[in-house]
């Protein structure tokens, strides 16, 4: 007796076997699509549902107020030819990536390989070096970080105890986007936590075999660690870029919700957030945050290409 006709005493084998493929699957089915229909309503209700719609309203004029109006590609040519807005957005966004992404992996991997030698109290350390990221994108956070480098500030005053005049780190457009790369590297805590994991899966025999082979620490970073641990550097780095470009909360609170000084942290994200709901251009952000979809997924799809160069799987051919 099959499992679901013990289910239901039997019966089912009696009954009809219903019409149609979709109805054939729930039959047979059934009790996992249940399972599964948590996650099913969300995805499709909150996910899918609301990023379906906006890409309608991506080509329509929708202040919120009235009807959407169809307008064809006009936001799109609008977005190219006549927003300085854009391109600047774009740039600040672009530098902001570049900067944070290496500097965060980077900082993340060498606390992670001081970690994984074996100190005491690791336990301890991992969490104190993991909370920044459980805390690092609220408001709060955001708040102490801007009272930390204003220009009465304690970074300030630690820098005028050693003689130093340090500026005003946030409201001086030269500095002001690099208080948000530190923040951002600040919240090193969950590649560091993924890095520890990769490095405690490589041999200790390897880098025994490689000392007794003369190999110096440096030349068994590269030839040994890099290349073991390039899958959990590739993911790491997908999916710090992808959070990179979605930061908003920090450069919001930090400059007051405007972006500045003179636009200097104005990131994309803030853009759609002000055309939004400050101008109530819906379809306008709309057309803003799919572009912003587009450049995350192509940035995304060449990191996938480029990892079949660089990143190095166990059983892998290649020498």
């Amino acid at each position: 007796m099959a499992a679901s006709d013990a289910f239901d005493g039997g019966t089912s084998a009696s009954r009809p076997a219903p019409e149609g493929w979709l109805a054939r699957a729930i039959h047979r089915n059934g009790a996992g699509y249940m399972f599964l229909a948590p996650w099913l309503i969300g995805f499709f209700c909150l996910t899918l549902g609301p990023a379906l719609v906006s890409l309608y309203l991506s080509f329509t004029d929708f202040d919120l107020l009235t009807s959407p109006e169809f307008i064809g590609a006009q936001n799109y040519v609008r977005m190219v030819t006549e927003d300085a807005k854009f391109a600047a957005a774009i740039k600040v966004t672009l530098v902001y990536v570049a900067l944070s992404v290496p500097l965060k992996l980077a900082f993340a991997l060498a606390i992670a390989m001081v970690l994984n030698r074996g100190m005491r109290a690791l336990p301890a350390y991992r969490a104190i070096f993991y909370l920044p990221s459980l805390l690092g994108t609220s408001v709060a956070i955001a708040v102490l970080w801007r009272q930390l480098f204003a220009a009465d500030g304690l970074v300030n005053s630690l820098l005028a105890m050693v003689g130093i005049e340090g500026p005003s780190w946030i409201s001086n457009p030269n500095y002001s986007l690099y208080t948000l790369v530190v923040l951002s590297v600040w919240q090193f805590g969950s590649p560091m936590i993924i890095f520890l994991a990769g490095l405690r899966q490589i041999p200790a025999d390897m880098y025994e075999a490689a000392s007794l082979d003369g190999a110096s620490p440096r030349r068994q970073f590269l030839r040994i660690t890099l290349p073991l641990l390039s899958p959990v550097i590739f993911f790491n780095f997908v999916i710090q870029t992808i959070e990179a470009f979605k930061a908003f909360t920090p450069a919001f609170v930090i400059s007051g919700g405007s972006g500045g000084p003179l636009k200097s942290t104005y990131l994309l994200p803030m853009y759609i957030y002000d055309e939004a709901f400050r101008r109530f251009d819906m379809g306008y952000a709309s057309t803003l945050a799919w572009v912003l979809f587009v450049i995350i997924m192509v940035l995304t799809l060449a990191a996938f290409w480029s990892s079949k160069k660089w990143v190095y799987y166990a059983g892998d051919k290649r020498s």
